[in-house]
């Protein structure tokens, strides 16, 4: 089972590196899509929280070495954090509380947007970032109200599909 989760991780690290090249490719921003979000969801629910945290925090260190996105300051730090959350949440909660996609989805999401929230505040106050908390948190979801829609309804799915090919 651990090797199961070790290269189901990677596979979607992978994607989560992928996606993005793919969306700047067509011109279809990432911060409307989030297309790096969606792995990492993933990852959560199928691979659990451990898993997911890792790899929340490893697909945007990686991406951003690889290819430059997201940019090392100040977007990796926050990525990193509201991303190793959404892997975190998505996973405990599908796994531990409640197998309901939706709720695992949404929760994630939520507590995703409070961390980067609290990271943006954190490198604005300390480390001179010129981000306002507020605008950052309700431009992300604005801005990536696409993104959110597409997760909502891509996801669930996926998921179901995934979980039942891999218990097989």
């Amino acid at each position: 089972m651990k090797t199961k989760k070790i290269v189901l991780s990677g596979v979607l690290i992978a994607v989560g590196i992928l996606l993005p090249i793919i969306f700047h490719s067509f011109n279809m921003g990432g911060q409307i899509f989030l297309p790096m979000h969606i792995p990492v969801l993933i990852a959560g629910m199928l691979v659990g929280p451990l898993y997911g945290t890792l790899v929340g925090i490893i697909t945007p260190v990686l991406s951003s070495v690889l290819t430059g996105m997201p940019s090392m300051f100040p977007m990796l730090p926050i990525m990193v954090f509201e991303l190793a959350t959404y892997g975190f949440v998505s996973g405990y909660i599908y796994n531990y509380i409640k197998k309901n996609t939706y709720l695992s989805l949404i929760a994630g999401m939520i507590d995703g947007r409070i961390v980067a929230g609290i990271v943006v505040f954190i490198l604005a106050r300390f480390f001179g970032a010129q981000m306002s908390v507020i605008n950052f948190v309700k431009m992300g979801i604005v801005t990536g109200l696409p993104g959110i829609i597409i997760q909502l309804i891509i996801i669930p799915p996926l998921v179901k599909l995934l979980k039942r090919s891999l218990d097989k």
